[in-house]
This record gives structure tokens, sequence and C-alpha cells, in this order.
């Protein structure tokens, strides 16, 4: 069993609050726009990583990091990316990476918005766990951690508070 930290657009900043809803997850998983060389270090030296790159994210980091990933975690095949979309409205690109060979768990960013919803058509989840920074037109911060025991995703769990309450690790 794995137990998984998701956020997504930190721009740079990430709160003492994600922090310790992250103390107790064996990784952590970015979906984009990390902002920062200077976080994505802060992040690793926490846990485990693995990111994408987003759109914000500068030449450094998209070295650091791929547009998409995809890989498995226990028997659950997880595709990620920043810009994605989610069901009924995929981005092309990913549309035709998840129509011709489904992943189980689908991640993405990009909208500030986050989404839990099942594609019907492939039976996948998606998840968009929201923005985890204090920058862009959100007014929620939000994170979301989750179990995977082999084929199995469960025990989703979601933080969420006003972006007023920020308070920056440094």
């Amino acid at each position: 069993m794995r137990r998984i930290g998701l956020l997504s657009d930190t721009h740079g900043a990430l709160s003492k609050r994600i922090v310790r809803f992250f103390e107790n997850v064996d990784e952590i998983w970015h979906a984009g726009d990390i902002g920062t060389e200077k976080l994505a270090d802060k992040l690793t030296d926490l846990k485990p990583l693995r990111a994408v790159y987003g759109n914000i994210d500068g030449y450094v980091l998209r070295r650091m990091y791929p547009e998409t990933l995809r890989f498995f975690c226990e028997d659950v095949d997880v595709l990620i990316t920043h810009i994605g979309g989610y069901p009924g409205r995929y981005e092309p690109r990913i549309r035709k990476m998840i129509y011709s060979n489904p992943p189980q768990l689908f991640i993405s960013g990009h909208s500030h918005i986050l989404k839990v919803m099942h594609d019907k058509k492939t039976h996948c989840l998606h998840i968009n766990p929201g923005a985890a920074g204090n920058n862009g037109f959100h007014h929620v911060c939000t994170a979301v951690r989750f179990k995977i025991d082999g084929k199995n995703i469960k025990e989703l769990e979601v933080l969420e508070f006003e972006r007023s309450e920020f308070s920056d690790i440094e």
C-alpha cells in the first residue's frame, strides 16, 4: 500500500498546512506549475517526488520533469500531465492517449479547480487537486491525499483552506 499526497499549481509557494497534511504520505505527486526549483527541492526533501512541468515552469524545471508522466503505482496505471482537461473535455493530445490506452488514474492540474470524476467511457478516475499555492484567481487552496492498495484507489481526503490563511514554509 502507498499513501500519496497530490497537489498542483503551487506557483513557488507551499503552505505549512499542506506540509502537515502530507506528513504521513509515502510520496508526493505534483501535477505541474511548480513555480521554482527551490520549491521542487523542498518537496523532494519532504518525500520522494513525482512531478510534471506546467505552463508557468521555466527551462530548468522543464529539464527536471517531463510534460507527461506515466507509471504504475502498485497495480494502478497512472497518467499525469498539467494541461489535460477532464472526462468529456480532454485536451486533444491527452484524449488520444486516454482513449487508445486508458490509465486507471488520470491526474491533471492547470484549472485551479478541485475535481474528482469518474470517466464512464474509459473506467478511469480523474483527479485535479486544484491549486495549492497562493498565486492565481482561486480563493481556496486545496490538496488531496489517498491510498493505492494493489488495484484499489481509496480513502481520498481533501485539504482546503482560504487563501487568505496561507502560511508559506519559506
